[in-house]
């Protein structure tokens, strides 16, 4: 029997991980306010426990979203194929602190020459490796 979490838990779960990173919550500060352990939290946006309708609705109503925030991007199917709006590596990346740093950071950056330098920067550098 296959242990792995289901795509779609998964997915959810890097949407809370991901909202409460933007609202600089820890995993005990939003387990206390929904009246779990952190360590539920943790398979929580780990996908490996499964959340029900009404606690997604709870953290949706703590974390100031709608609940179909934590299904945004998610894999669909359609004739076989998977697709979704971006891939998952995106949603991996904005669920850790430091991707959501770097985000937030290139965001505060309006000139757009420097935003496009910064770009071309990572890319040399990614491609150096």
């Amino acid at each position: 029997m296959d242990k792995s979490p289901d795509p779609t838990d998964k997915h959810v779960g890097n949407r809370v991980r991901m909202r409460r990173l933007m609202l600089d919550l820890s995993q005990t500060q939003l387990a206390d306010a929904i009246g779990l352990s952190f360590q539920q939290v943790q398979k929580y946006e780990k996908g490996t426990n499964r959340i029900s309708a009404s606690r997604l609705e709870q953290m949706a109503r703590l974390l100031q979203v709608p609940v179909a925030f934590f299904f945004e991007g998610l894999p669909t199917h359609s004739k076989g194929k998977k697709s979704q709006s971006y891939p998952p590596y995106v949603s991996d990346f904005l669920s850790t602190s430091d991707g959501l740093s770097l985000v937030k950071g290139f965001m505060k950056i309006k000139d757009r020459k420097i935003q496009r330098c910064l770009i071309k920067f990572i890319e040399d550098i990614a491609n150096t490796e």
